[in-house]
């Protein structure tokens, strides 16, 4: 089917959907294929919850209909008709993505400039090769900007995103190391994200970078940049400055306030600043948004049980954003402090290496106890009085209901197949 044809459909549409659990009446369901399952075989239900098309590559649990409508990849028809839709309503598009404090980078980028203008950003974690068209199709003409969260874990993967979605500014939170196992290496790694940059340089579009970051400053050399940082060099000078434990930042006399934890948020929040410059949102706005976000969805959380402060920061792990917590959590003023790290994956061969690199690093800071959990962790040579390693959640648990552990503070992170988001509801329970 030709792409206008199939963009005449969806402008008559209630929006598309992937998923009939939560396809909606009117709406066009894309019969999606993943490892464990085959949306043709959901066509029939997609119908019956009334799908106002399918679209599919093969019949297999319905017959032809005038609402069915066969491609020969459903999936390269749903980008196709994401990036046309773009392409229609031009909306200002910004780009974000980065080993580690995407997404948070992203939600503070949303709230300031949400004071002026009417945005449409990523929701949850659909930052891939499906969520970003998705994202990209609920554009509606009332949309000024939209902020789109762009994940990857291997080469190339960026570039591909950025071709569907053209963004007109772009911004790279940091290059660290995740995703080893696809990008091979650090180096890879610094690859993989820059094709944000080449994407933006031959298409017009815009960068902002950190310039306190030596690799972002090498890798943007003789391009056009602006740039935020800590000195009079950049273009917007934002020094963070520290009292108590909410970080604060300097902008031109002017300070903003934030509740997030973490010394690691300072360059997140000043992002999101130079942003609200760049587009021009009043200051007192932009200081009212930053102060206003609240951490949430597993991600440096601030919480409170029984007189125990926890930084609960279990929605990923990787041994950048593993460093940087440990770091800030030893700066934490409590008299005794527990962390409890759960494994971190997709770093192939250098898996061992970096998870014992954490243990050693949290052996340095002296924290009272060290719980891990999780097979890679379980596997590594590091042992000491302060360590104990578990296989899994249930067994750590279990642990807990037998000894009485006294702390002041935790700090849990890990990955997010890990869950570790659980302990929460067990620490209230106990």
């Amino acid at each position: 089917m030709e792409i206008q044809n199939l963009y005449t459909i969806f402008q008559n549409s209630n929006g598309v959907s992937t998923d009939t659990r939560t396809l909606k009446k009117g709406e066009i369901f894309f019969a999606l294929k993943g490892p464990k399952f085959n949306g043709n075989d959901f066509a029939k239900i997609a119908i019956e919850k009334g799908a106002a098309f399918v679209i599919i590559d093969k019949l297999i649990t319905i017959e032809i209909s005038p609402q069915i409508i066969i491609v020969k990849n459903p999936l390269l028809s749903l980008q196709e008709l994401a990036n046309y839709h773009r392409k229609i309503l031009k909306t200002k598009i910004i780009a974000i993505t980065g080993s580690n404090g995407k997404t948070t980078t992203k939600e503070l980028i949303r709230k300031v400039i949400s004071k002026k203008y009417n945005v449409l950003a990523t929701e949850g974690n659909y930052n891939n090769h499906i969520g970003v068209p998705l994202t990209l199709l609920k554009l509606k003409k009332k949309h000024e900007i939209a902020v789109i969260e762009m994940g990857a874990n291997h080469l190339k993967e960026i570039e591909f995103l950025c071709n569907i979605t053209l963004p007109d500014w772009g911004y790279i939170t940091n290059f660290g190391k995740a995703h080893l196992e696809g990008f091979g290496s650090e180096k890879g790694v610094i690859q993989g994200k820059s094709e944000l940059y080449k994407h933006l340089e031959a298409n017009k579009g815009q960068i902002l970078i950190n310039g306190d970051d030596p690799v972002q400053v090498k890798q943007t050399d003789q391009k056009k940049v602006v740039q935020f940082g800590s000195n009079h060099t950049n273009d917007y000078e934002i020094n963070p400055i520290t009292k108590n434990e909410d970080l604060q930042l300097q902008f031109q006399g002017k300070i903003f306030k934030s509740s997030l934890h973490g010394n690691y948020n300072f360059t997140n929040i000043a992002a999101s600043i130079a942003f609200g410059i760049i587009f021009k949102v009043p200051i007192t706005d932009i200081q009212i948004a930053v102060k206003g976000y609240q951490s949430e969805n597993n991600r440096s959380q601030k919480l409170v049980i029984k007189g125990v402060r926890y930084i609960l920061d279990a929605y990923n792990a990787n041994p950048s954003s593993m460093e940087v917590a440990i770091n800030a959590f030893a700066n934490d003023k409590s008299d005794s402090k527990i962390v409890i790290l759960g494994d971190m994956l997709e770093l192939g061969k250098k898996s061992k290496e970096e998870h014992e690199s954490i243990l050693e690093l949290c052996l340095k800071n002296k924290f009272s106890i060290i719980f891990t959990i999780g097979e890679n962790f379980k596997e590594t040579s590091i042992e000491s009085n302060k360590i104990s390693k578990f296989e899994n959640l249930e067994n750590f648990k279990k642990y807990l209901m037998t000894k009485k552990i006294n702390y002041n503070s935790a700090l849990i992170k890990g990955s997010r197949s890990m869950k570790l988001e659980r302990l929460i509801s067990f620490f209230r329970s106990e």
